[in-house]
């Protein structure tokens, strides 16, 4: 765009712009580390091009290091600190919505800054009442996702085991060291059980380090891989997010915010 254009596509009803948020994070020792900024732009940007012409939305450029401390025992891991990451969220959120756009999404495809994108939405909620913020992850709510997987893989398959290898070789399987991943299984022998009660995710999580899990930067099993899965699972991510993004730019959200009465003393 050209900065006419940009204010022309602002000051349309319903005006849409996603960040597509990814990280620089060691992924196994078969997959790139762009891993999740590669799905997150690729995802985003054919579920773009499902929707009809036309539609208020455009994609932003991506957010290719993120939070990823959890990682950092791993070479070519970068990571941000929470506040630098804040910040930057909050002052990019504050000038878009001074320049008019009315909805801002946040399209991540890194599992450890779901939090951090989730409390910065809210605070530039606050500071921007005229800009609807919705963080939004990747993986989360899509349907179908447990008959693709096994129960095992849903529940400990966090991190470049059978979801992302199968989908990274189907959309670019030249990125995919393929001799590399079929010998990582990770065994439960190399992971420590979490206290009774405590998981590595859900309800109740621990704040678990990559080091305290896995050897080899695998969190589940990569050795199921296949590039029919990856095709399924690429196919349930774009209906879903077309199905997501056409809901919000059919709505009027965000709504109208009420002024606070003021109380008689």
């Amino acid at each position: 765009m050209t900065w006419p254009e940009a204010s022309k596509a602002a000051s349309c009803k319903g005006s849409t712009l996603v960040w597509p948020f990814g990280a620089c994070e060691q992924h196994g020792p078969h997959l790139p580390l762009i891993t999740d900024t590669f799905f997150a732009e690729n995802i985003l940007i054919k579920t773009l091009e499902s929707l009809p012409e036309k539609m208020p939305i455009w994609m932003m450029p991506s957010q290719s290091i993120g939070f990823s401390p959890e990682h950092q025992d791993f070479p070519g891991t970068l990571s941000l600190s929470a506040n630098v990451l804040l910040s930057m969220v909050t002052d990019v959120g504050q000038q878009i919505a001074s320049m008019g756009f009315k909805r801002l999404i946040f399209f991540n495809a890194h599992g450890g800054q779901i939090g951090l994108l989730q409390a910065v939405s809210r605070q530039l909620r606050i500071q921007c009442p005229s800009l609807a913020v919705l963080p939004c992850f990747l993986w989360s709510g899509v349907p179908g996702l447990d008959n693709l997987l096994t129960d095992k893989e849903v529940e400990e398959g966090l991190h470049a085991a059978t979801a992302e290898t199968s989908l990274m070789l189907h959309m670019a399987n030249d990125l995919v060291q393929n001799d590399s991943y079929l010998d990582k299984k990770i065994s439960s022998e190399e992971i420590i059980s979490t206290p009774k009660g405590w998981s590595l995710e859900g309800a109740s999580p621990c704040a678990w380090l990559t080091k305290d899990l896995s050897s080899s930067g695998v969190i589940g099993d990569a050795t199921s891989s296949n590039v029919e899965l990856g095709a399924a699972l690429e196919n349930a991510l774009i209906d879903h997010w077309k199905s997501m993004f056409t809901s919000l730019l059919n709505s009027d959200w965000p709504p109208i915010m009420f002024e606070r009465p003021i109380s008689s003393s």
